[in-house]
């Protein structure tokens, strides 16, 4: 249980952190991923337009903040892992898609993978926390 509440605690914090990051330096954030991409050879992502998918990128990383504030807070509840790796694991494989279908843009790649992590490491968490009870 206690690695449980650290890893939702860790999650709550790097949640917020990306998502302020999100907020108050959304150039910042693409202009890095542009820069990796010339070095390794991606199609830059586009600047324009992005302003409407920052509210979604913000409101998104609360959620996901909340509920691994949620999980912290009430490791017992089943219902903030569940939505939390169907989140996750729903904006990796969009991402996946993304790259496939459209441009082959680095952070579309990252995304995929950091949000697959996530999404499978709390199905982890939540494995060894069952481990922990038998």
């Amino acid at each position: 249980m206690k690695y449980y509440k650290l890893y939702s605690l860790c999650l709550v914090i790097i949640f917020a952190i990306v998502g302020l990051t999100f907020l108050l330096f959304p150039d910042s954030v693409l202009d890095f991923f542009n820069v990796l991409s010339n070095k390794l050879g991606f199609t830059e992502a586009p600047l324009r337009g992005m302003s409407f998918y920052l509210i979604l990128a913000v409101a998104y990383m609360y959620v996901v903040t909340l509920l691994a504030y949620k999980m912290f807070r009430n490791p017992d509840e089943k219902i903030y892992p569940f939505l939390l790796i169907h989140a996750k694991l729903v904006s990796s494989i969009l991402s996946l898609y993304l790259f496939i279908t459209e441009q082959q843009y680095l952070i579309f790649l990252v995304n995929f993978v950091v949000d697959g992590f996530i999404g499978i490491s709390v199905i982890y968490m939540i494995r060894m926390r069952k481990g922990e009870r038998n």
